[in-house]
């Protein structure tokens, strides 16, 4: 598996979704840290097929970390979605949380020990830490918050930046890998990562015309790299 950096260590990095091999070497070769395999006609977690994101695998090897949505169903369907994607080869598989109970989440996380990601919809209003530390006692390895409706309303809007440093700082606390996503631009860059995410989620913003549908622009790929790297972590302001 790949080695992921602890967070205070590394300023956040950049996750880009895609939708095939080819939209995954452009964002490899524009500097992305994180290739995310997603189908974005389906919406936030819409899954890609399998032999979809095993190519996206081969095709990145190990030059980037690699992540698959595996959809946002529930019971034994998320957990044979997550075998599935498991074996693609990618390194992380990210699925939807939404009002699965203890169970439900410690048989998700066992299909895939330790690459297991939940997402969770600022839509639905999030509380503390209670979820960081749910997903963590049931094997999951990371959380990340995302949005729901993808109609242009970016994070930002939808939760302040104390409830997002919160949610960083939960995950922080029970050993998860955070990512912030949902519309965002690069104008939200700067702000966001102060928050000390260990990963930002990009799609639409990077798109041509903005538009998520469109095919992936390398040049805003490469435009959101030197963004992050320019960002101030909070400890350093």
């Amino acid at each position: 598996m790949s080695d992921i950096q602890p967070i205070s260590s590394v300023r956040p990095r950049l996750l880009v979704s895609v939708r095939g091999p080819d939209e995954a070497l452009t964002a490899l070769r524009a500097g992305a840290d994180l290739i995310d395999a997603k189908d974005p006609e389906r919406g936030a977690l819409g899954a890609l097929p399998a032999e979809t994101v095993r190519a996206v695998a081969a095709g990145i090897g190990r030059r980037a970390v690699t992540s698959a949505v595996a959809g946002d169903g529930t019971g034994t369907e998320i957990a044979a979605a997550i075998a599935e994607m498991a074996a693609t080869g990618v390194d992380f598989i990210k699925i939807a949380v939404g009002t699965a109970d203890d169970d439900a989440l410690a048989e998700a996380a066992a299909r895939a020990p330790g690459r297991v990601i939940g997402v969770l919809f600022a839509e639905d209003g999030l509380a503390g830490d209670a979820l960081p530390a749910r997903l963590a006692a049931a094997g999951f390895v990371g959380a990340m918050i995302d949005t729901r409706g993808k109609t242009g309303t970016a994070l930002p809007t939808l939760m302040s930046a104390p409830q997002l440093a919160a949610f960083v700082a939960g995950c922080r606390a029970h050993g998860l890998m955070s990512g912030l996503a949902g519309s965002l631009g690069l104008a939200d860059i700067p702000a966001l990562a102060r928050l000390n995410p260990d990963y930002l989620g990009f799609r639409g913003g990077l798109c041509r015309d903005g538009d998520r549908r469109q095919a992936l622009d390398g040049a805003r790929v490469a435009r959101a790299v030197t963004a992050m790297r320019d960002s101030p972590r909070a400890d350093a302001a």
